[in-house]
């Protein structure tokens, strides 16, 4: 069995979901996985977070939860600083644990830390192949995920984020494309359902069109607005943990029937039963909507995440949807979609997305 540590953080709640998900696809494998979150490594008692007074997982998914994303690209430079400065006293943390551990394969679903991650590994044990699986649609460089000048393997879910990491320099022999983004298994093992009749249950009309609203695990306060604009639509809105904004939604009147889902672990099942998905350009649940056969109302702008800007592109030159300055026009753009709904879903339907299925091969190529 090989020994192999998936490395991951919550901040954003998309990491961990890919490395529970690799987990998941390679069970009854030749593997013994485990799931490492790389804070409880760095500082397994929170001693110096609790100094701090807080966590920088907590501190990121709150932020989230505000919407408060503008500027997000120079705290990620002054991040990338912090952990620089941290590189020697990261270097030795790691090397300890890789001397205790042992593994035969390091797969990290992490930014920012891979140089560090890497350095340690090939110190405490050289012939250990260290592995980037990335979980954005394009690199942000420099040194978000992509570090070329050393033996970092690097799969990529677009052939944008390929050409990225052969400009950045990376070795064309490390970079390993995949048809897309990591998604749950549970995505790909769907049983047969009556949809109308599930969308009876919950109360919509058969002959109406459902949006499916959602912006990650922690909810989004735009939700709010997206509700009262869209209150004479059919929509599912996920809050995943924000239970507050679920309270919230559930007392807000609306003309038309709104379902409040908080955190669930079946998002195929909801996405079965929408005809739309709304929600801010992230990797996984543009991937998760597009590959349940919905077309995308997105934004893209200043308060737009800088890793995720070109998502957008994805969803333009691909035609899977409509892109927005601001949701104060989500009516006008749920309009254009549900006129033409079976073009939308008709570009929709050509992409096809096997990469969890993918990286398990890839991995395994490795290690021999």
């Amino acid at each position: 069995m090989n020994r192999v540590d998936l490395i991951y953080f919550n901040a954003g709640g998309g990491h961990r979901a890919a490395a529970q998900a690799l987990q998941q696809a390679m069970q009854g494998g030749p593997w013994q996985v485990r799931l490492v979150n790389l804070f409880s490594i760095l500082d397994p008692n929170s001693v110096f977070f609790n100094t701090l007074g807080v966590h920088p997982e907590d501190f990121y998914n709150k932020l989230l939860a505000r919407g408060i994303t503008l500027g997000m690209s120079q705290e990620l430079k002054l991040l990338q600083r912090a952990i620089r400065l941290g590189q020697k006293a990261l270097v030795s943390r790691m090397h300890r644990y890789w001397l205790d551990s042992q593994p035969d394969l390091v797969v990290s679903v992490i930014p920012n830390f891979n140089r560090a991650l890497c350095e340690s590994l090939k110190l405490a044990r050289p012939q250990t192949p260290y592995v980037t699986v990335i979980t954005d649609m394009a690199d942000y460089p420099p040194n978000f995920w992509v570090e070329p000048d050393q033996p970092q393997h690097v799969v990529c879910g677009t052939a944008h984020a390929v050409q990225q990491a052969l400009l950045a320099g990376c070795a064309p022999e490390r970079i390993h494309p995949t048809s897309g983004m990591i998604l749950s298994p549970r995505f790909y093992d769907i049983a047969p359902m009556d949809r109308m009749a599930e969308r009876r249950k919950h109360g919509f009309d058969q002959r109406q069109v459902v949006g499916l609203v959602m912006f990650g695990g922690y909810g989004a306060r735009v939700m709010k607005r997206i509700a009262v604009s869209l209150s004479d639509t059919p929509l599912i809105l996920i809050c995943g943990r924000n239970a507050a904004l679920a309270e919230t939604l559930r007392t807000m009147p609306s003309r038309a029937v709104h379902v409040v889902v908080e955190f669930t672990d079946d998002m195929a099942y909801w996405m079965q039963l929408a005809d739309f998905f709304i929600g801010k350009p992230g990797p996984a649940s543009l991937s998760e909507a597009v590959h349940m056969g919905l077309p995308v109302i997105i934004t893209r702008n200043a308060w737009t995440m800088p890793q995720e800007r070109w998502n957008t592109e994805w969803v333009r030159s691909n035609r899977l949807g409509v892109t927005l300055r601001s949701f104060c026009n989500v009516r006008s753009a749920v309009d254009k979609v549900v006129d033409d709904l079976p073009s939308w879903k008709n570009n929709v339907s050509k992409v096809q997305n096997r990469a969890v299925f993918e990286v398990p091969q890839l991995l395994a190529n490795l290690v021999k």
